[in-house]
């Protein structure tokens, strides 16, 4: 099974890393990372950049609607994610629980669904499983 830990953090959780040494994080980063990489459950994660960067698109109004960032709120700033391949919900929630996150991050894990969620006969969802082995394919010639 694939779960996403997505890390959010609020306002103050924002304020209290700018009071860390920026090699201090990115070490206790480090060796999360390397924990699951060696663990063999890593399969993906990234960093986001600055929500001055981003923009949202609003999709309420007939038209959607973008707008830059920063965002007008920031209870819970979503700042990056990884990708696990554990053996269970429970398997995934200890490596959560391992992250160097402190107080106003969070975060979410939810289960990445898969091809066998959905109605094997359903034309897209053919198409979707086509898609992914030609991606593999253009990935493994490219590797």
């Amino acid at each position: 099974m694939q779960y996403m830990l997505i890390m959010r953090s609020d306002d103050a959780a924002i304020e209290a890393s700018k009071d860390m040494p920026f090699e201090q994080i990115i070490e206790a980063m480090g060796k999360y990372n390397e924990s699951m990489m060696q663990a063999g459950v890593l399969v993906g994660g990234e960093g986001l950049s600055d929500p001055s960067e981003g923009f949202v698109v609003d999709f309420s109004h007939e038209t959607p609607l973008v707008t830059d960032g920063p965002y007008g709120e920031t209870k819970e700033l979503f700042n990056g994610f990884w990708i696990l391949e554990v053996a269970s919900k429970e398997e995934a929630a200890e490596w959560a629980k391992r992250c160097p996150l402190g107080p106003g991050a969070k975060l979410e894990v939810r289960r990445i669904t898969g091809v066998d969620d959905f109605p094997a006969d359903n034309e897209w969802i053919e198409k979707e499983a086509g898609w992914r082995e030609e991606q593999a394919a253009r990935a493994a010639e490219q590797g």
